[in-house]
């Protein structure tokens, strides 16, 4: 399946303005935000925290999978593909180092937008 399908399976993400990633610190080490270019990866992380409670190694692999196509193409061309590139790096860790690199999820809703 591509990216394009699978897309089509995840749950929308039009309540969302944005989501913010905090590292273990809780310090903001990310934003994806409700954009052009950037719904499909707003669609991926939020099923992703929805499923694992947290990006976790084991999310980034699923993660990348999701990404179909594009995760080849992130893996040939580092920078491309920001979000896919920190997925890769999570995939790639196990054990405490994995748990420690674990990314925590806050959605920011569409409705909020306008209290910031």
């Amino acid at each position: 399946m591509n990216f394009a399908e699978t897309l089509k399976k995840l749950p929308g993400v039009s309540h969302l303005a944005a989501l913010r990633l905090l590292n273990r610190a809780g310090a903001e080490i990310g934003m994806i935000p409700h954009q052009a270019g950037s719904v499909g990866s707003l669609a991926v992380y939020n099923h992703l925290a929805q499923i694992y409670g947290a990006i976790t190694p084991e999310a980034a692999r699923h993660g990348l999978e999701l990404y179909a196509e594009h995760s080849e193409d992130a893996r040939q061309n580092p920078g491309k593909h920001p979000n896919i590139d920190r997925l890769l790096a999570l995939a790639a860790l196990s054990g405490e180092e994995g748990r420690a690199a674990a990314l925590k999820v806050k959605a920011i809703f569409a409705a909020s937008r306008a209290l910031e």
